[in-house]
């Protein structure tokens, strides 16, 4: 009788993540500017991966990243921060959520982050918000790349699906540009 009952229970949890995942798959993002970025997101940060774990929440699966934090470019933020985004894997289940950038430790990013009704933050725009850093092994430049730079994004003056956005931009080159954004939001409020 107990094997059955765990059985059972396998079997709608299974169910569960895949009625989850499959609502999940049909994610469309739209294309946004650093300006609409800047405009949505409470802070802004070079941030570098510590760890990343994945846990069930409420019948899906959710995964926590834990930053440091780096440099701040906007707000206010402590020397740690948790990123919690939908999506990742416990023991053999999988769920994947287009669009959602995933982090791996030791890894730095520049990301657009917005605070989470669940506590904590989220990434503004999932990989419309996440900039990759990278270093040229040998002259050491570190540029950025956004993740949604190779997925096709909803582009809603076009009316059509386009892959676009940043590539391989020098971080001061970009550092500038999200500064001109910031500016601009807050020329706005006033």
């Amino acid at each position: 009788m107990r094997k059955k009952t765990l059985v059972k229970i396998q079997i709608t949890v299974m169910l569960a993540a895949l009625s989850f995942a499959a609502g999940l798959r049909a994610t469309t993002l739209a294309r946004l500017s650093l300006d609409q970025l800047a405009a949505a997101s409470d802070s802004i940060a070079r941030v570098r991966c510590v760890a990343a774990q994945s846990r069930w929440e409420n019948g899906a699966i959710w995964t926590v990243t834990t930053f440091d934090v780096v440099e701040t470019m906007k707000g206010t933020l402590p020397a740690h921060v948790k990123v919690r985004l939908p999506g990742g894997r416990v023991g053999h289940l999988t769920a994947t959520v287009d669009g959602t950038p995933k982090f791996n430790p030791g890894r730095e990013a520049i990301v657009f982050l917005e605070l989470s009704r669940a506590g904590g933050y989220s990434v503004a725009g999932w990989v419309e918000g996440t900039f990759r850093i990278t270093r040229d092994p040998h002259t050491t430049r570190e540029t950025v790349t956004q993740d949604s730079s190779a997925v096709e994004v909803f582009d809603t003056a076009t009316r059509s699906f386009i892959t676009e956005g940043v590539r391989r931009m020098p971080v001061e080159q970009f550092r500038a540009r999200v500064a001109a954004a910031i500016a601009r939001q807050q020329e706005k409020a006033q």
